[in-house]
Formats: structure tokens, C-alpha cells, sequence
């Protein structure tokens, strides 16, 4: 078993809200390789970091991120966990500025507008410094390849859904493998439920590498090391972070 990566889920969201710059600074501070994070388009097509479609999730407002502009979304405020404080949905650039070249970071298109990839493409355009720490996954293989079109150096994965439950494993990696070499992804991203050894050995016999994500209990986090994979993506970061700290020391005191 080795050591992997690990990717804040949102940022580390504790003490501060999923998807903000307070969660990611949080994830920078305990030592994450890497944050996760969503971008939307507001209707006037600015990327904002925000994961869902409907704004009431985390702030009191309402209707859709789509529905609105830029302009009305700066006056939204997300409330943290103590009810008192509020913090911004930031905008991609924003986070780019503040923790740029501090930590990886894993860009999801959310999509579903064509054009957002080219969008995004286009604000990373102005980063070219980062490009090496930076990932873009998404779950659709179109977006993906057209953000490739416009940045090629930038590394892009193809996230894979929850399988569906007619599916068996083999059929889950045989699909991820397939849509991964559609998309040109550099990797895929499987759930722990979706692993075993013979479909991770396949997919990279293709030259497509696989990371984890949701990987949020103990058992998860023993199959991900089991099988090698160098790049994990959690929610309960401390716990993650900690088993990685155990699993090095034991591979240390065996060598």
C-alpha cells in the first residue's frame, strides 16, 4: 500500500460553509494536496463557484444560479454554521487570486450550457502560472473535450457517476473505461463501490489513470490504498489525512 493525494471535497467545511474561500483556506491550513470545487454560470455567464442549481441550499434567496445575474449574486450571502456569520458565493477568478498556486486545484464544469467550458477556458486563460496545479473534471466527455480544444496542457478527468443498480462491476468499469478514452481524460473518477482490481488494472492498461471520490469511511479509504490509487477525494478530510499519517508510518517501520 502507498500514500495518495488528497482532495478537500468543496474545501474542509467543519468550521466553514462547502464551496467558499474561508473552506479551502481551512484545507490549505490542515494540509490538503488539492480543493475541489464547482463552477456555475450565472445567466449573464459569469463562473461562479457554487455547487448547486437552486440558490435556497445554502442561502436564503431564490430560484436557480441561472436565473440570475452576476450583479444579484454578489448580494447573496451563504450563512455559516454558527447562524452568524456569512460569507460570498465567489467567482472562479476570485478563487483563483486568493488560493492560486497555494494548493492543487481540482475544477468541476457543472455545466449543462455548451459554452461553459469555453467560458471557463477562458478565465483560466489568464493563469497560465497555475496551469500545473490545476485539474478540470466534469462529468459530461463534450465539455471535457471541448475545454481540451482551448487548454490542452491542463489535465482533464472524467468524473463517473453512481452506478445504476442494474450494474454489476464489470459492466461500471468496462462504461467508465470506454467513456473515459471518448473524453481524452487523463483519468476517471470512480466510488469506492466501483472498484476492484481487475477493472482498475484494465483501465490502465488504456493509459488512463483512476482516482476516488467520496471516499468518506475507513473501508473506503482501505480499498482506495489497497489499489494504489494516487488521488482521493473526501469529505472527512481529518480522518483521511490521519489514515494516510498511519499508513505511511507503517510502510516506514516495515522498510
Amino acid at each position: 500500500m502507498r500514500p495518495f493525494e488528497l482532495v478537500a471535497h468543496r474545501g474542509v467545511t467543519d468550521v466553514h460553509p462547502e464551496n467558499t474561500i474561508s473552506a479551502f483556506e481551512r484545507a490549505i491550513d490542515l494540509g490538503a494536496d488539492a480543493v475541489e470545487l464547482d463552477v456555475r454560470l450565472t445567466s449573464d455567464r459569469v463562473p461562479v463557484v457554487f455547487h448547486y442549481f437552486y440558490l435556497d441550499k445554502l442561502t436564503a434567496a431564490q430560484g436557480t444560479i441561472f436565473d440570475h445575474t452576476f450583479e444579484q449574486v454578489c448580494d447573496f450571502r451563504i450563512t455559516g454554521q454558527d447562524r452568524t456569520n456569512t460569507y460570498a458565493i465567489p467567482t472562479l477568478m476570485q478563487v483563483l487570486e486568493a488560493v492560486g498556486g497555494r494548493v492543487g486545484l481540482e475544477i468541476e464544469i457543472k455545466g449543462p450550457e455548451p459554452e461553459s467550458a469555453g467560458i471557463i477556458a477562458d478565465a483560466l486563460s489568464g493563469y497560465k502560472s497555475l496551469w500545473d496545479t490545476i485539474e478540470v473534471t466534469s462529468f459530461e466527455s463534450q465539455l471535457l473535450q471541448e475545454f481540451h480544444r482551448r487548454c490542452p496542457d491542463i489535465p482533464i478527468d472524467l468524473l463517473f457517476p453512481p452506478s445504476e443498480p442494474w450494474m454489476k462491476l464489470d459492466v461500471a468499469g468496462y462504461i467508465a473505461l470506454h467513456r473515459s478514452r471518448l473524453a481524452n481524460a487523463r483519468a476517471v473518477h470512480l466510488h469506492p463501490a466501483q472498484l476492484t482490481h481487475a477493472g482498475v488494472e484494465n483501465i490502465r492498461k488504456y493509459g488512463i489513470e483512476v482516482h476516488a471520490w467520496d471516499v468518506n469511511d475507513l473501508q473506503s479509504l482501505e480499498i482506495c490504498a489497497q489499489m494504489g490509487i494516487p488521488r482521493i477525494c473526501t469529505d472527512q478530510f481529518q480522518e483521511a489525512k490521519d489514515f494516510r499519517t498511519n499508513l505511511t508510518t507503517t510502510s516506514q517501520r516495515k522498510s
